[in-house]
């Protein structure tokens, strides 16, 4: 599977042309290789971004899987869902696409390098993710729950904001509703 993305380019705006894959050893390489180093120095390295263990936990999980986005041969995002367990905060009974992980490269987060080397990876992947709903008939809905840093980001796609769960360790769970249409 691969799908042709365009991301910007942070000190442009040019379009650059970019691959959504399935997610691969390869690209969890560049996020211990390449990654891991960058998020320490910035304290942005998250508990619950084991990807490695993620990589591994997918192969054997038919409810989940793993996608990446590749621009001049290096990975510039990550993305893990789970597609058949999770419901709806919005419509109750209804099923959607959960994000379990999710996450772009520290050369395209703006609190670590300005301006970024790639803009629209985080959306890239969401907007993936409405269209894995669609795929599987969750009509585009999608969840999850945001890390403290990352709330602006999910206010700023139309996510609807549910409040915190304390469940979740207090992270803020989002939610798309399903696509309307036209």
């Amino acid at each position: 599977m691969q799908r042709k993305i365009q991301l910007k380019r942070g000190s442009d705006n040019a379009s650059v042309e970019s691959y959504l894959v399935k997610l691969q050893q390869r690209n969890v390489d560049d996020y211990v290789n390449d990654w891991v180093k960058s998020l320490r120095l910035f304290n942005q390295e998250d508990k619950y971004w084991d990807w490695i263990f993620k990589l591994r936990y997918i192969a054997t999980q038919d409810n989940l899987e793993g996608y990446a986005i590749e621009c001049e041969n290096k990975t510039q995002g990550l993305m893990i869902i789970e597609t058949q367990m999770h419901g709806s905060r919005l419509n109750i009974g209804k099923r959607l696409v959960y994000i379990d992980g999710i996450a772009t490269a520290p050369t395209n987060r703006i609190e670590i390098q300005r301006p970024p080397q790639f803009k629209g990876v985080g959306q890239a992947l969401l907007n993936f993710a409405r269209i894995r709903s669609v795929e599987l008939g969750y009509e585009g809905r999608v969840g999850l729950h945001s890390l403290p840093r990352s709330v602006g980001f999910y206010e700023k796609q139309n996510m609807f904001n549910c409040g915190t769960e304390e469940e979740y360790d207090n992270l803020v769970y989002f939610e798309y509703g399903p696509l309307r249409r036209t």
